[in-house]
């Protein structure tokens, strides 16, 4: 039975963002995966693998929290808080030991019963602000 593209969506989430199961992907992600964000480009299961083992040294008791998500056609549209401590370095800034609370939206298309495009946006300004890298004021 093939997943629906919302099981793809919360299993990528769930099983790799927050367990680190970076195994799944090769069932779940397309060969032709392409990633955008303001902040990066990735291309393939092994730099999103790459990009995911970063994301949890920097965050390890990190959790995406799915707040809500939407589908029309091939695309999803998911909306998530995503919290954690900065416990080790991350996008180059050493581990700050801050905790973070961050909202965040990805689309994804899929091809053939896989995620093959995501585009994401970030609050990043928030982030970079609850790092203490960012002054509070600006």
């Amino acid at each position: 039975m093939k997943s629906t593209a919302l099981d793809l969506t919360r299993t990528l989430i769930e099983e790799a963002f927050n367990n680190g199961n970076l195994e799944i992907l090769d069932e779940i992600i397309h060969q032709d995966y392409h990633y955008r964000s303001p902040e990066s480009e990735i291309n393939g299961i092994d730099e999103l693998k790459a990009f995911i083992d970063d994301f949890r040294t920097g965050f390890p008791d990190l959790n995406l929290n799915i707040d809500q998500q939407l589908i029309d056609a091939d695309k999803t549209c998911t909306c998530f808080t995503f919290t954690g401590t900065h416990l080790g370095s991350y996008m180059d800034i050493p581990a700050t030991k801050q905790k973070v609370k961050i909202d965040g939206i990805v689309v994804s298309r899929f091809q053939d019963n896989k995620i093959i495009e995501e585009w994401e946006i970030l609050d990043m300004l928030s982030f970079l602000k609850q790092l203490k890298v960012v002054p509070i004021e600006m």
